[in-house]
């Protein structure tokens, strides 16, 4: 599968680099490939063939799945300068939360309560569809489940279509392993899962760790 990874950072390159691992091409996408990102991204490149760099706009052309892990600051931006029409149909998994750490950490939330990232990234791309996911545990845990130890746990999706909801699940079980996906409903379910980062901050500095995630029993 040709993926289409916008940003990167830390997340970015971990997710391109699984996919590559598994066998997808991944093209990830900057602002500007002659840039510094280029000098960073360069023994990650030699080291993985089936990653490769392009500009935004670029990196998006014959995709067959888009994945958003730009900073959360950034991301509408970054869907928008590439435009609705570039993405028209793509399925788009949205990794980003609005994390702003202006004022120091604990990061706020640049939008939470009445909107939430995940709503504006499709109201940005309306004809794109957006499904929020990952987003609740950390890169480590996102490219293996596993990685928490001993146990099941949960990972949480929502967005408007049901049929890119089941592909993100599909998506997501065959390339990392998730066995346990929660459908909240649709994209304004995003402001709980966002807003469960404040929550998550805590438990990653009372428990040392970042590879954890929740369970939900019933």
């Amino acid at each position: 599968m040709r993926i289409a990874m916008l940003g990167t950072g830390v997340v970015g390159r971990a997710l391109a680099v699984e996919l590559a691992r598994r066998g997808d091409d991944v093209v990830m996408g900057t602002r500007d490939p002659a840039g510094p990102p280029a000098d960073e991204l360069a023994a990650l490149l030699d080291e993985h063939p089936g990653v490769s760099l392009a500009a935004f706009p670029d990196a998006v052309d014959g995709a067959e799945l888009v994945m958003l892990a730009v900073g959360g600051l950034h991301a509408i931006d970054v869907v928008a300068g590439i435009g609705d029409d570039a993405l028209d149909g793509l399925v788009i998994i949205d990794v980003s939360n609005p994390l702003d750490f202006s004022a120091g950490f604990p990061p706020t939330l640049s939008v939470c309560n009445t909107s939430s990232l995940g709503e504006q990234v499709q109201a940005a791309v309306p004809s794109a569809r957006v499904v929020k996911a990952l987003n609740t545990v950390n890169v480590e845990v996102m490219v293996d489940p596993t990685s928490v130890g001993a146990g099941d746990h949960d990972l949480i999706i929502c967005g408007n279509d049901a049929d890119a909801k089941s592909e993100v699940a599909s998506f997501l079980r065959e390339r990392f392993g998730w066995e346990s996906i929660i459908d909240l409903g649709d994209i304004t379910a995003a402001r709980g899962t966002e807003m469960y980062l404040a929550l998550w901050l805590r438990m990653l500095a009372a428990l040392g760790t970042s590879r954890f995630n929740i369970r939900i029993v019933k």
